[in-house]
């Protein structure tokens, strides 16, 4: 930030854990602050507020979204509010950092899309993941074919929570279950370092209300390549991304979508694992590179771009539909 410039204002809309950390992360960077908070809860916003030297809190999204004060917004509700919140907050051009998934469906997506190029508003899914050093270290690692051509991977995000039918995770009516909410990350992985698959399979579990459980899936590619995919709410899993090479292996060690080691392992040879020093949660990485977004003029982001975002979700989309999963 040079002299002359102003921190970036930044509200946020929701207020649960992962908004939290966001704003964790928010208080590392010079060039922003955290100017505006709202939950549907009073003391709820005043509580985060106070806890985070916030100016403004508020008892409405729609009050928040209103504030000309607020530069650039972050959406941490429930995945099924996420389209309602953020065609809010474009409506006021108001630009929109929007929490994976980016909306319930691809339909919700390309609405939001259009929107945003009719408002010539900025928007972005946070997908914090994408910005992380330790992954672009490995994207770079790959497509420089350190070890040569990918020939199969393995992504898991896995973990044991007892079922709670009051918790969002096992709410479907919110967009629960281990697909949207962890499996994204996996599909993401994919996406990312071998692009859309030719082929989908998906099976799941389910808890007694209707919400998956778990869920494997297996994307192929050209040349046999295949991208074994796994997310579960039911079980405890490495949470690693294993790039397998023709003449090595590259592994993101758990958990690989958060702040993480890299392991390189050559046919043969002995392994290296890099790490890469985090002193933050992570999200400061996807904070950076909106801010510099925000500043230069740009109302999309040339990683997190629409295209990749709408690809995404039709992935996901695509799994719903090899398990039957419906939401309400």
């Amino acid at each position: 930030m040079t002299p002359t410039q102003k921190p970036i204002k930044w509200g946020i809309i929701g207020l649960g854990s992962i908004a939290h950390k966001f704003a964790t992360d928010l208080l590392t960077l010079k060039d922003a602050q955290l100017y505006a908070v709202a939950s549907r809860q009073q003391e709820k916003a005043d509580a985060f507020a106070s806890k985070y030297n916030a100016t403004k809190a508020y008892d409405s999204y729609e009050a928040l979204a209103k504030d000309p004060a607020v530069d650039a917004v972050y959406i941490a509700t429930p995945h099924a509010l996420h389209y309602e919140n953020t065609m809010l907050c474009l409506d006021h051009e108001l630009p929109v950092l929007c929490e994976k998934p980016f909306a319930m469906n691809a339909s919700q997506v390309a609405e939001m899309i259009r929107k945003a190029k009719t408002k010539r508003t900025l928007l972005m899914e946070a997908l914090w993941t994408y910005f992380l050093p330790h992954y672009n270290y490995v994207l770079k690692a790959l497509e420089d074919k350190l070890y040569g051509n990918i020939v199969k991977l393995e992504a898991d995000f896995g973990f044991h929570r007892a079922f709670d039918n009051t918790h969002r995770l096992f709410n479907k009516t919110l967009g629960g279950g281990s697909l949207l909410d962890i499996g994204i990350y996996p599909i993401f992985a994919a996406l990312s370092s071998l692009g859309a698959p030719k082929h989908i399979e998906a099976n799941a579990t389910y808890f007694e209300n209707g919400v998956d459980a778990s869920c494997d899936m297996v994307f192929a590619y050209d040349n046999a390549v295949k991208a074994y995919l796994k997310s579960a709410l039911n079980e405890d899993t490495p949470t690693e991304a294993i790039f397998y090479c023709e003449t090595g292996t590259i592994t993101i060690n758990g958990m690989f979508h958060a702040p993480a080691t890299v392991t390189l392992t050559p046919n043969t040879g002995l392994p290296e694992t890099i790490d890469f020093k985090y002193t933050t949660i992570g999200y400061n990485y996807e904070i950076m590179h909106f801010n510099h977004l925000l500043r230069t003029g740009k109302t999309e982001s040339d990683v997190m771009s629409f295209a990749f975002s709408e690809t995404l979700i039709t992935l996901l989309d695509k799994v719903r539909n090899c398990i039957a999963l419906e939401y309400e």
